[in-house]
C-alpha cells in the first residue's frame, strides 16, 4: 500500500504527516501526531469514543481515512483547554463526576462542544439527542447531561461578560 502526504490543521495548528492510504484518521492522530485523546472503542462508529470534528462536523475518526483530512480543519479533545485553562465542559465534567474510566470521556466532550458551539442553550432533550452516538458503560448518562447543561450556562455567562 502506498503512503500519502497529508497537510491539515489540527486544533488550530498546521500539521503534516505521512500515512498509508488505508489508515483511519484515528490511527493517524494517535500514531503519527501523538494525539491520544480520541480512543478506539468499537472501530465501527457505534460508540463515539473516537469523536472529533472535521471541518466543524462531528465524526467518528475510526470511519474516516487519514488521507481525507487533507486541507481540512480537525479539532480534538486536546484542543479544548486554552492557555492551560480547562474548557467549561471539562470543568463541569469534573464537578459533576461525569466520568469514570475515561475511555468515552473525550468523545463525549467533543460531541458536547460541537452541540454547545451550535446551540449554547440546549434543552435536556437536545443534549441527550446530541450525545446519543456516544456510549458509556460506567457513569450513566444523567451526570453527563447535567454537566453539559451546566457548561452551557457557564459559556453563556462568559459570553455576556465579553460583550
Amino acid at each position: 500500500m502506498s503512503s500519502v502526504h497529508v497537510s491539515t490543521t489540527v486544533n488550530g495548528d498546521p500539521v503534516e504527516f505521512v500515512c498509508p492510504a488505508d489508515e483511519v484518521l484515528l490511527d493517524s492522530l494517535r500514531d503519527r501526531l501523538n494525539l491520544t485523546g480520541a480512543k478506539e472503542g468499537c472501530g465501527t462508529g457505534d460508540c463515539g469514543a473516537c469523536s472529533i470534528t472535521l471541518d466543524g462536523q462531528l465524526v467518528c475518526s475510526c470511519l474516516v481515512l487519514g488521507v481525507e483530512a487533507e486541507g481540512k480543519e480537525i479539532n480534538t479533545v486536546e484542543g479544548m483547554a486554552q492557555g492551560g485553562e480547562l474548557h467549561p465542559l471539562q470543568s463541569k465534567f469534573i464537578e459533576h463526576a461525569a466520568l469514570q474510566c475515561g475511555i468515552c470521556t473525550p468523545g463525549f466532550l467533543v460531541a458536547a462542544k460541537a452541540l454547545l458551539d451550535r446551540n449554547p442553550d440546549p434543552t435536556e432533550k437536545e443534549v441527550r439527542y446530541a450525545l446519543a452516538g456516544n456510549l458509556c458503560r460506567c457513569t450513566g448518562y444523567d451526570k453527563i447531561v447535567r454537566a453539559v447543561l451546566d457548561a452551557g450556562k457557564e459559556i453563556r455567562k462568559q459570553s455576556k461578560k465579553k460583550r
